[in-house]
């Protein structure tokens, strides 16, 4: 009768342990999920300011000269057909970045509404890009403690990683000449 009173600790503990895995199982799943989510959106901002970069190359018309609208353009075509993942663009993202800092400071010879969808589409991946890094911190706090990673609760998935691109300064720049 005595082994039946460490056997309900026991199953108690056991218990515990198994909803405690269970409940950390899940919350890596869903910030996986958090981060895919996140990584679509940013993906999706970063197609959309190429676009601007490549509309107002092209519709500037004789307000810029012709190496800046080419240099433009062929910086926003290159971003626009890369194949590569999102964590692999950071340097055609940077170059994007670039050739929009050096449309902002001719924004005085550019139309008001290209200027304006430039600025809020460097905005968007701003702020698209803060939400992705953020959901990896997240992911990774949780992943790197203790038992996670003694029980391998994340199971085969790789851990995410940052998403790093010089954006301040062309927000920024963009802002500076609008006003």
């Amino acid at each position: 009768m005595s082994w039946l009173w460490w056997l309900i600790p026991v199953l108690a503990v056991g218990v515990l342990l198994g909803m405690w895995v269970a409940f950390t199982i899940s919350r890596i799943d869903r910030l996986h999920a958090r981060v895919d989510a996140a990584g679509a959106a940013l993906d999706a901002q970063l197609v959309r300011r190429a676009a601007a970069l490549q509309h107002a190359a092209q519709s500037s018309g004789g307000g810029l000269d012709a190496g800046l609208r080419g240099e433009c353009d062929q910086v926003a075509e290159r971003a626009l057909n890369t194949t590569a993942a999102l964590l692999d663009r950071g340097s055609v993202e940077n170059g994007v970045g670039r050739a929009v800092a050096a449309l902002a400071e001719h924004s005085d010879r550019l139309r008001p509404e290209v200027v304006a969808e430039l600025r809020e589409a460097a905005t968007r991946v701003q702020v698209a890009r803060r939400f992705y890094n953020d959901a990896v911190r997240d992911t990774r706090a949780v992943r790197g403690r203790r038992m996670p990673r003694l029980l391998h609760l994340a199971g085969h998935r790789e851990l995410p990683g940052f998403f790093d691109i010089d954006d301040t300064v062309v927000t920024a720049d963009v802002k500076r000449h609008d006003q």
